[in-house]
């Protein structure tokens, strides 16, 4: 387990155990954790290669991703002291593989980008009501996340979803949450 520029957000690679009938993997033990945070909600998002997904903002949750199968850039941006006022944004990316597992807590905003055929699973600590929904452009020049280029696309940019793509900048965003 180790730590990254961003306060609280935690990665690290699940153990794997094979023999010839085939493999574990223990997903999550909360003792390791100091049986914090509690998960309410587990999901599994698949997505094909040049599928980018977010960047997501929950003001109230933590999410715990794990991959299941593929390659994801990952993308985390600390808007916490934006919204503070107390500083700019810090941007992390990394890249995870099957089995590397990111915790992002309540305040980072993430998104990824599949770099090949993904299964992605989530824990998250609220369930799901959409109150808790909220996003920034992913290609916001503020914050200028080092996305990579070259992606298996016909136009070679990324496969949004409609929200995704009409997602506000975060001058935007940070203009909504504090009015």
């Amino acid at each position: 387990m180790s730590g990254g520029p961003i306060d609280a957000v935690l990665t690290g690679r699940l153990v794997r155990h094979e023999d010839p009938r085939g493999a574990f993997r223990e997903l999550w033990r909360a003792s390791a954790f100091g049986g914090e945070p509690r998960f309410v909600q587990a999901n599994l998002s698949s997505s094909a290669p040049g599928v980018l997904r977010g960047i997501h903002l929950h003001r109230r949750q933590l999410d715990y991703w794990v991959v299941i199968r593929g390659r994801a850039f990952v993308a985390l941006v600390d808007i916490r002291p934006v919204l503070a006022a107390s500083g700019d944004v810090v941007v992390e990316t990394r890249e995870l593989a099957a089995d590397g597992w990111v915790i992002i807590p309540a305040g980072v905003a993430h998104g990824f980008l599949a770099l090949e055929p993904l299964e992605l699973l989530y824990l998250v600590t609220n369930e799901y009501d959409g109150s808790d929904e909220l996003g920034f452009a992913w290609d916001d020049p503020l914050v200028a996340v080092p996305w990579p280029a070259g992606l298996p696309t016909p136009d070679g940019r990324p496969i949004l979803s409609d929200r995704d793509r009409t997602n506000p900048s975060l001058a935007a965003l940070v203009e909504g949450l504090r009015a």
